[in-house]
Parts: C-alpha cells; sequence; structure tokens
C-alpha cells in the first residue's frame, strides 16, 4: 500500500513549530497531540458505522456511531506515549496496548524489553502509533509481533516518516496502511531523520 501523507495548511504550520529547536517542552506535547488527531481523523476514515436511536431536545432520530470498542492504539514505547492524548481526545473509549522497544546504538536494530495488548486483539483493528518513522525497525518488529498475537487488521500512524523506514514496513508488511505527517529526506549517518526535529522522546519528556 502506498503511505498516505497528510496535506492541510494547519498541519504544515504545527509542523514548522514542532521542528523548532527552541520549542519548549509543553508546547512540544500539545502539537503531538494536536498532530495526532489530523492523523486518527485521517485512519479513521474507514471506519465501520452502526445505526443508533437518539432522543435531541426536539425528537428522536437515527444517528450513527463507531464500536469504540473494536480499537486498539498501540504505542512504541517511549515516544509514541506522547501520542496517546490525542487518540483519547478522538476515540474514549478505545483500548490501549503497549509494546517497548528501543534501538541498539552499534546495531540500530530494536530490541524488544516490553509487550501488554488488550484481549482479543485478532477481532479488532490495531493502529501502531510512534512520532517518528526513522529506519523502520521497531515500527516493522513491532508489526511483527502484533501479527505472532492474532492482528490481522492493522495500520500506522506516525507524525514524521523517512524513505528508508516507509521503504523497511512496506517490504516487511504490504498489507499495512501507513499514514503520516509529512515524508522527510531521509536518514543521516547516525539514523536520525533529516530535517527531522530531533530525538521525539527526548523532547516529549524533556529528558535532554
Amino acid at each position: 500500500m502506498k503511505p498516505i501523507e497528510l496535506e492541510h495548511p494547519l498541519l504544515e504550520h504545527k509542523l514548522a513549530i514542532l521542528r523548532d529547536k527552541k520549542t519548549g517542552t509543553k508546547e512540544f506535547r500539545e502539537l503531538i497531540s494536536e498532530i495526532t488527531v489530523f492523523l486518527c481523523y485521517e485512519a479513521m476514515k474507514d471506519a465501520k458505522l452502526h445505526e443508533v436511536e437518539v432522543e435531541t431536545p426536539i425528537k428522536k432520530t437515527k444517528a450513527k456511531m463507531i464500536d469504540e470498542n473494536n480499537y486498539v492504539f498501540v504505542p512504541i514505547l517511549r515516544a509514541g506515549t506522547g501520542m496517546i492524548d490525542g487518540i483519547i481526545k478522538m476515540i474514549p473509549n478505545a483500548k490501549i496496548g503497549h509494546i517497548g522497544l528501543y534501538r541498539d546504538e552499534v546495531t540500530i536494530k530494536p530490541v524488544r524489553y516490553y509487550y501488554k495488548m488488550p484481549k482479543d486483539i485478532d477481532k479488532k483493528q490495531v493502529i501502531v502509533i510512534d512520532p517518528m518513522l526513522a529506519t523502520g525497525g521497531s515500527g516493522a518488529d513491532a508489526i511483527t509481533l502484533l501479527k505472532e498475537d492474532g492482528a490481522k487488521d492493522i495500520k500506522f500512524l506516525s507524525i514524521i516518516a523517512a524513505p528508508e523506514g516507509l521503504e523497511k514496513i512496506q517490504k516487511a508488511h504490504p498489507d499495512v496502511q501507513i499514514y503520516c505527517g509529512t515524508i522527510d529526506e531521509g536518514l543521516n549517518e547516525e539514523s536520525y531523520i533529516v530535517p527531522g526535529l530531533g530525538d521525539a522522546g527526548d523532547r516529549i519528556f524533556g529528558t535532554k
């Protein structure tokens, strides 16, 4: 599947502030959450609706709703947790799983250290979230873990993606639709996205 890159003036505006090294921790967190709302909105365009009856101040009428319990969002620790607030604003009853992976600084390969999922992910749509899709190693590995656990319907949301990371996931998991805020130039020698925004986890949590 071809990655879906969001294009919108408000998104471009928020990305510009997000990238700025002078943007502080509080504003950075808020922007991550706001941009996640954009991504979630786009990824849910094909959500299935069921008919319900509601009573307005005027009369009873038919309306349509999604089944919020049918969705599991899975942040890749730790930076992915910065996107949860935006997800919950859109789908308050969504289930949240967690996958802990870190990048080995020598091999640049993902190492697993935590995995916890809600029940019955084989019957739900699973959406992996991570602000930065750099090498794609962690993302591809996370998706593999989810498939091994029975997940069949998987999407991936990322705010900034590198072509290398997109290619990695597309080759390993061609059935997974990727949504990203923007696609950057590529990776530098340290496997950071260029121009990117630095280390998303450090900027979200103020650890550097």
